[in-house]
C-alpha cells in the first residue's frame, strides 16, 4: 500500500511539474499561486483565505402559490431580490436544489450573523408568500465565493 501511495505522489508531482513547465513556472510556483494581499483584503479573507457566511436552505413552505400570474410575479420578484442582494455583495451564492425532501434552494450570505441573514431573507417574495421557508446555518468557507457573481456574469449568455 505504501508503495502505491508513493507512486501516486510521484505521478502527481510529475503532472504538476509538466503543467508548470508549460506555463513557464516551477512546480513550486504552480502548486501555490502567489498570495494577493490586496485581493484578500478586498474579499475580507482571514489568514486562511476564508470568511464567515450564513448558509440558508430554502425548503417547501406551507402555502403553495398556484400556477398563474401571482406565482409568476412571486418568482420574478424572487429572482430580482437575489440580483439586488448579489449586487450589494450580500448574496455570495444562490441556486436551486432538485426538490427532493422539500429542499428547494440555497443562499450563502456574506454576513456575520444569522439575524442579518434572516432580515435579508425576509425581503424575498417566496418567503413572504409562504411558498418557501428558510433554515439557517453558520458557514465558514473560501472568501473566493465573493467573486462567483462577477465571474458568473462573464460566463452567462442570458
Amino acid at each position: 500500500m505504501r508503495s502505491m501511495w508513493g507512486s501516486i505522489e510521484m505521478c502527481v508531482a510529475t503532472m504538476v511539474a509538466c503543467a508548470a513547465s508549460a506555463y513557464g513556472q516551477s512546480a513550486t510556483e504552480a502548486a501555490k499561486p502567489a498570495f494577493d494581499a490586496e485581493l484578500a483584503k478586498q474579499l475580507t479573507a482571514d489568514e486562511r483565505g476564508m470568511k464567515k457566511y450564513v448558509l440558508v436552505v430554502l425548503k417547501t413552505g406551507p402555502n403553495k402559490v398556484p400556477a398563474g400570474p401571482e406565482r409568476d410575479a412571486m418568482f420574478k420578484g424572487h429572482f430580482a431580490n437575489m440580483g439586488r442582494l448579489a449586487g450589494e455583495k450580500k448574496l455570495a451564492l444562490a441556486g436551486p436544489f432538485d426538490g427532493v425532501d422539500g429542499w428547494r434552494g440555497l443562499f450563502i450570505f456574506a454576513v456575520e450573523s444569522i439575524e442579518e441573514a434572516q432580515a435579508l431573507v425576509a425581503t424575498d417574495p417566496v418567503i413572504i408568500k409562504g411558498e418557501m421557508v428558510a433554515e439557517y446555518h453558520k458557514f465558514y468557507g473560501s472568501a473566493a465565493l465573493m467573486v462567483v457573481n462577477d465571474v458568473h456574469q462573464k460566463v452567462s449568455k442570458k
